[in-house]
């Protein structure tokens, strides 16, 4: 019998595995999956950290807290790491996912193939707007969002994807928390509140395309540091403050 969620996340903290381990293993699942796709049997650890974009000294590492270290010489085989990385991220088992939020976005998310292929199945599309529930879209009907946790129950959903306007979000975060779901993905422009037990994912486009403009006007040649404001001028709102010279 599968462990609940939190039972996984607390066996996995008593590996000693590292979040930030964690947070890589499904880029190497990514370049693994690749290199399967093409009929690589082996990969050396310099060849798929390159793939993966790290160095390869964190890629051993960090494969060897799955208890994976490679064949000297032979490098690592790419079926078992596959599925070494697959177990552990548990991919192994289906996933139920609800999309709440069937505007723009969460169209484009239920259309997106890459659901299916790794594990995910989705088994409802909600939301809120009369215009938009009762359509069909990538072959779901997008149920009112009053049945929600009528649809959470009946196909055991484990993760709810939100994306809805961002005042919506918190109060459908409520509910499908209430209704046992403890892993969720936002794609709301909202910090969600959850409590102790709930594990969330935040997808924030904005953030970074914000982060690429920051990298950009460095490339470019941008200042190291900020520039100085002119005499007596200051940020609208920004505090003023005096400084007392000693005579």
């Amino acid at each position: 019998m599968t462990p609940p969620r939190q039972n996984r996340h607390r066996d996995r903290a008593g590996r000693g595995i590292p979040e930030a381990t964690v947070a890589r293993l499904p880029v190497y699942l990514r370049a693994l999956t690749g290199l399967q796709e093409r009929g690589v049997a082996t990969v050396s650890s310099e060849e798929l950290a390159a793939a993966a974009g790290v160095n390869s000294a964190k890629l051993r590492k960090d494969l060897s807290h799955l208890g994976s270290y490679g064949t000297r010489g032979v490098g690592y085989e790419v079926e078992y790491l596959v599925y070494q990385i697959s177990r552990e991220l548990g991919l192994t088992q289906d996933w139920v996912v609800a999309i709440i939020g069937v505007g723009n976005l969460g169209r484009a998310l239920a259309g997106y193939g890459g659901f299916a292929s790794r594990g995910f199945r989705v088994a409802g599309l909600l939301d809120a707007d009369a215009a938009i529930v009762g359509q069909e879209i990538s072959g779901m009907t997008v149920q009112h969002i009053d049945r929600l946790e009528d649809i959470i129950a009946a196909h055991g959903v484990s993760i709810a994807v939100i994306a809805t306007p961002a005042g919506a979000a918190q109060g459908v975060c409520d509910r499908v928390v209430a209704a046992g779901v403890t892993s969720v993905l936002n794609f709301a422009p909202v910090v969600l509140s959850v409590p102790d037990g709930v594990d969330v994912r935040k997808v924030d486009l904005s953030i970074e395309l914000q982060i690429l403009a920051f990298h950009e006007q460095r490339k470019a040649g941008g200042p190291d540091e900020l520039a100085p404001m002119p005499d007596g001028d200051s940020p609208p709102g920004a505090p003023q403050y005096v400084e007392t010279v000693e005579a």
